[in-house]
């Protein structure tokens, strides 16, 4: 396939490495022209040590050469910035392209999913194409993808052939994609999932131990699930790899940049200075207000996000 990827932070890059060894030919871009010069330059990414990114990736900052002649399109930025990056992108997708999000998150004041972003985005376009919307997600940390670590995701879809091709071309023998076409499940999980594991992050940096985090993974589930139901997902979608697959990695693993921060809240920083000693984009705050929106407008408790 020919797949463009948008975000060269360290998940867009672990991913154009990824499908660039799976022998797709893969363009990255990023809006930050230094990002952009830096991979090309050294090969590598400062926040993914250890691991060579292929020679073969095409590096750039233009829309058009990352959008056109294109099977796939993957978006890797920050939520904040998804609706801006559909915007830039959307004059120069082609007619059949595959537009999946690898962002997690829900975006405030609309309370969209990164998908519904994208459509939403792309159905104002007056020039009008063809397009299959798609999620990706699972227990991905960037660090272990990267490294050729064994894992395992989900490609979700409302359309359960693209769904297979996405699968197939992310498989490998590190890889092992599963399909969903409960697409609103695998964007929920994804993002509130990011919330419980801030607050597994200060119940560790307050000094708590493995009960209590027990404790705060499977009510955290709970959680998410109700959220779930209210909005008309699958329940299964939970049990899987998106939900309680994910909630799990990302509530144990210090490769979890939502974990550190509620580790370093917990020993009494502020969400400021955490965010800042991380130096990147914790997701689950940015979640936090759309979750609690959501929560009021569904009448569904989520004590643990509250």
């Amino acid at each position: 396939m020919k797949i463009g990827i948008l975000g060269a932070g360290t998940w867009g890059t672990a991913l154009a490495a990824l499908l660039a060894r799976n022998s797709h030919e893969v363009t990255l871009w990023s809006a930050v022209a230094r990002e952009i010069d830096e991979l090309r330059a050294t090969g590598r990414h400062r926040n993914l040590p250890g691991s060579v990114i292929p020679s073969e990736i095409i590096y750039t900052v233009s829309e058009s050469e990352v959008c056109s002649g294109k099977d796939m399109i993957l978006f890797v930025v920050a939520s904040e910035y998804m609706r801006s990056t559909v915007e830039r992108i959307a004059p120069y997708v082609e007619d059949g392209t595959i537009l999946a999000s690898a962002t997690k998150g829900i975006e405030r004041g609309t309370l969209k999913t990164m998908s519904e972003i994208i459509t939403d985005v792309m159905d104002r376009q007056p020039r009008k194409v063809e397009y299959t919307v798609a999620a990706i997600s699972g227990p991905t940390h960037a660090e272990e993808v990267a490294q050729g670590l064994p894992t395992s995701c989900v490609a979700a879809s409302e359309n359960e052939e693209k769904a297979f091709e996405i699968a197939e071309a992310f498989s490998n023998t590190c890889m092992r994609v599963y399909t969903n076409t409960d697409i609103m499940g695998v964007e929920i999980a994804g993002a509130l999932k990011n919330i419980i594991a801030i607050a597994s992050g200060i119940n560790r940096g307050m000094g708590f131990g493995d009960n209590s985090q027990a404790m705060l993974i499977t009510r955290g589930i709970a959680e998410i699930n109700r959220m779930g139901q209210a909005l008309g997902c699958k329940r299964r979608t939970f049990m899987g790899l998106a939900g309680v697959g994910d909630l799990i990695v990302t509530c144990t693993s210090m490769h979890s940049r939502n974990n550190r921060c509620g580790i370093l809240i917990g020993q009494g920083k502020t969400y400021e200075e955490a965010a800042k000693e991380i130096g990147m984009v914790v997701e689950g705050y940015y979640a936090l207000e759309a979750a609690m929106e959501l929560s009021q407008k569904y009448e569904v408790e989520l004590p643990i996000t509250k």
